[in-house]
């Protein structure tokens, strides 16, 4: 059995223009040990579909259709206090932004020390205390540094402070969120270190949320590409990377600089995304796509079988 199933997933967000189509019947399995990547540009709902895994939409956000299936069981159906126990115990989230998911008048080791008190009872003060100086060692930060506040803390330690947290009740699966946003390329080559490291100790299952594919391609055997809320390319890394099917994942690789490619390389997709609050009857890639056919303004696309485990959403493919 896999340890997380989501099938159909659909979100949506009211707004002041309407109702947003955030999440379009989204489908995929995670295994237990296995990294899944989600790729795309900002607001395709990558961030939304780790929220609604954590039951943390905001108010104005809610799964309208799908089910969300964690060791066998439907976590949209539990109430507030059945998922509390799971979050953080058995799924935790890496979020975005670790600047601004830190209490900054709080202590960090304080913080860490609350999330293991209030999901172990049993455990008192000093026990918790002592864990978080092991996740301390665990992710590179040095004992000395549990006292400090946020603001002590540079823009990598506090990313390790996030992780550390997000380690703290031993979860099975772990949502990272953009988890290396605003660090620059040495730090971030060191925290990515870092979490290969402990997925492998472990064995967590890891999902892999982030707007760079070259980050993605690193972390994630699997990947999903996503555009305008939906899922429109599902395979293996090789597989994707290497004979990406759908345009959208082909003009996303396009734009995206390489170590020896040059600036004139770069193709950057046209126009902009589509208007999700009334969202394209047909493909929503159409109006940016470089050769649409005669179908793909008027029909839904439907999934296409490329190869072994390799889909795309795609009327012309």
């Amino acid at each position: 059995m896999a340890l997380l199933e989501v099938e159909n997933m659909s979100i949506g967000y009211n707004t002041k223009k309407g109702y947003l189509k955030a999440v379009e019947g989204v489908s995929f399995t995670l295994e237990e040990g296995a990294s899944l990547g989600f790729v795309g540009e900002s607001g395709c709902g990558k961030t939304t579909i780790g929220m609604a895994l954590m039951g943390l939409l905001p108010p104005n956000g809610s799964v309208r259709e799908g089910r969300i299936l964690f060791e066998g069981k439907n976590t949209l159906r539990m109430s507030d206090e059945e998922i509390r126990k799971i979050r953080w115990r058995k799924m935790a989230m890496i979020f975005q932004a670790a600047m601004n998911a830190l209490n900054p008048v709080q202590r960090v080791g304080n913080q860490i020390a609350e999330a293991i008190l209030v999901h172990n009872p049993s455990v008192g003060k000093e026990e918790a205390m002592g864990q978080v100086e092991a996740l301390f060692e665990l992710v590179g930060i040095p004992r000395d540094r549990l006292r400090d506040y946020p603001h002590q803390y540079s823009g990598g330690m506090k990313q390790r402070a996030v992780i550390a947290m997000a380690l703290a009740c031993h979860p099975k699966l772990i949502i990272a969120d953009e988890p290396t946003t605003a660090l620059d390329v040495i730090v971030q080559s060191q925290i990515l270190g870092e979490i290969k490291d402990l997925q492998k100790e472990f064995n967590l299952s890891i999902i892999f949320i982030s707007h760079d594919i070259s980050i993605v391609a690193d972390m994630c055997k699997d990947i999903c590409v996503m555009y305008a809320g939906q899922l429109v390319e599902f395979g293996p890394r090789e597989e994707v990377f290497e004979s990406p099917s759908h345009p959208y994942t082909k003009a996303l690789l396009s734009s995206f600089p390489t170590v020896t490619g040059k600036k004139s390389d770069l193709i950057p997709i046209p126009g902009e995304t589509p208007n999700l609050v009334i969202p394209p009857a047909g493909c929503r890639f159409c109006d940016r796509c470089s050769g649409p056919g005669p179908s793909c303004q008027a029909e839904a696309p439907e999934w296409v079988e490329i190869g072994p485990g390799h889909k795309t959403l795609c009327c012309r493919c």
